[in-house]
């Protein structure tokens, strides 16, 4: 089969790059952060911080113009915690970032703030890509210095070390890293009939169709884990798999690690307790949803997901 997705590379050359939240192109230095970089970093004149207030990305606005970028000085009357800041890296500039949540609520934030949500920020276009990158690293690094404050093993307290990328306890010295959670999410492609395979979530938008998802387990290859998912939610066996994007998605800390899957047989029996519906779509189908939604109210993710990238590299690579 000669012309096979499978095969080929395109439509585009790095497809991740496509895709919101990629953008992130601050230098981690991480082979050098050691205790004093957080401190050092918040010397340095004209270096930026974003807030947060809780998972929300505070932004100042005018009326007319959204700002994410703070100087310490601007934060005082959000209650900054600092202690819990992370140093996220530096500009080609030399410009520090860091990331500082803050105490005041989203609901009691002054009027000249709007806090969006990571969706908002890309589906509204607030921010650039390149800021919309860090965002993402920020929240997943909060999220994950939040959820371990306490240790695993024997519940003492644990400290913040290196710029909010290690934690280490006090009482049994237990070191623990930042994760991020792999999650296979995947079109699978009839190629014979030129057709891809989506389902429906109860808990997507009305008409909504998508890719089939689901979490990488300990001990599983990204291939196998496209295989049981698909399976698992709708009965299709999957032979070849090809990887394509990937995208960092910090609700709170996956990444979305895009492929395409080859169907081996095509009878849908769909997890009724995970999916509402799943179907085969014909690329003319996809089309018309691409270019103007279908008829009988079926629409795609919005742009900037992952699973809209594979959705629209499909399509397009055939044109």
């Amino acid at each position: 089969m000669k012309n096979s997705i499978f095969l080929n590379r395109a439509p585009h050359l790095e497809p991740s790059e496509l895709t919101a939240f990629s953008g992130n192109k601050l230098d981690r230095d991480s082979e050098h952060r050691d205790e004093t970089s957080l401190e050092q970093a918040l010397k340095v004149e004209g270096m930026h911080i974003l807030a947060f207030s809780g998972a929300q990305l505070v932004l100042k606005h005018d009326g007319q113009v959204l700002d994410p970028l703070f100087a310490p000085y601007e934060l005082a009357d959000l209650q900054p915690n600092f202690d819990d800041a992370i140093l996220l890296g530096h500009r080609a500039s030399g410009e520090p970032r860091l990331a500082v949540p803050v105490n005041v609520p989203p609901e009691a934030l002054a009027a000249h703030y709007k806090p969006a949500d990571p969706r908002a920020l890309f589906r509204d276009a607030l921010i650039g890509d390149e800021l919309l990158g860090e965002v993402a690293q920020a929240l997943s690094l909060l999220r994950w210095n939040a959820d371990n404050k306490f240790c695993g093993r024997c519940g003492g307290t644990m400290d913040t070390l290196i710029g909010g990328y290690k934690r280490k306890c006090a009482a049994c010295s237990h070191e623990i890293f930042p994760r991020t959670d792999p999650v296979a999410i995947m079109l699978v492609v009839d190629e014979k009939q030129d057709r891809c395979l989506m389902g429906r979530s109860p808990r997507f938008p009305a008409g909504m169709y998508s890719s089939l998802a689901g979490f990488v387990e300990p001990g599983e290859t990204i291939e196998n884990a496209v295989r049981r998912e698909t399976r698992e939610e709708s009965g299709i066996t999957v032979g070849r798999v090809r990887y394509h994007a990937s995208q960092p998605w910090p609700m709170p800390h996956q990444l979305m690690i895009g492929c395409y899957g080859e169907a081996t047989n095509f009878d849908i029996t769909f997890d009724t307790a995970e999916l509402e519906d799943c179907r085969w779509f014909t690329r003319d189908e996809i089309g018309r949803m691409l270019s103007e939604g279908s008829a009988d109210g079926r629409t795609l993710p919005i742009h900037g997901t992952i699973a809209r990238r594979l959705i629209e590299d499909w399509y397009e690579w055939r044109h």
